[in-house]
């Protein structure tokens, strides 16, 4: 059964090229196999290009994605992407994969945004609530629940989250439109930002008492630390 979930996950990967041409830009080679070596290399999308007749196998793979992960921690989710610098063979290709683990009754991968990429999601085990918000000023949640084998796409930019309402362990997998999406934490970076925020700027913007914005902050900060 596993196998066939696995297996699923790769249709998110391959679903996800089809949206690529519109964010990152198009390739104008077969491939771009980044490389740190400017003296045998070329500058495209921000990589060096590593000369074709010296890729192989190794800069277009990845082992180890079957292992799940330890999700003991303040949110209860682990992911592990795979983007440009985990596949070199990516660059250019505007794509990239995603594994994530939730820990069991309330795992979350908490409300964050990609600035670069759409995201699709398929749920590989568990029971995942997930959802996005829509930009201003309607700002509408859209929401479902989704059990394994269910698919669900979180358009680029727009915050969303999803949580593992499961007693059990929870497993996805996500294909991104972009071969380094970008990712902002929305609690890490309102209130863990460096320098911080002015306390009294988020408690306008939250309509919270400033004592509540500068302990969040404090809070926030040392999580990170």
């Amino acid at each position: 059964m596993k196998t066939v979930h696995y297996r699923l996950a790769f249709v998110v990967l391959a679903l996800a090229s089809s949206v690529t041409s519109a964010f990152d830009p198009s390739p104008l080679q077969d491939f771009c196999v980044a490389i740190n070596d400017p003296k045998a290399a070329v500058l495209v999308n921000g990589k060096f290009c590593k000369d074709p007749k010296f890729t192989t196998a190794n800069d277009f793979s990845f082992s180890g994605l079957n292992i799940p992960r330890n999700t003991v921690n303040r949110v209860g989710s682990n992911v592990t992407l795979l983007n440009v610098d985990q596949i070199p063979g990516l660059n250019t290709l505007g794509i990239s994969l995603a594994r994530i683990d939730y820990a069991p009754d309330g795992g979350l991968n908490p409300p964050h945004t990609h600035p670069r990429g759409t995201e699709i999601l398929v749920a590989v085990e568990g029971a995942l609530l997930v959802g996005f918000v829509t930009s201003n000023p309607d700002n509408r949640f859209i929401s479902k629940l989704l059990h394994p084998g269910d698919v669900f796409v979180f358009p680029i930019g727009l915050i969303h989250f999803q949580v593992n309402i499961a007693k059990t362990p929870a497993v996805a997998f996500a294909g991104l439109s972009s071969q380094n999406p970008g990712t902002i934490t929305i609690a890490d970076a309102v209130f863990g930002s460096d320098p911080p925020i002015n306390p009294d700027v988020l408690a306008k913007a939250f309509q919270l008492d400033n004592k509540i914005t500068a302990t969040a902050s404090s809070n926030a900060d040392e999580v990170i630390r």
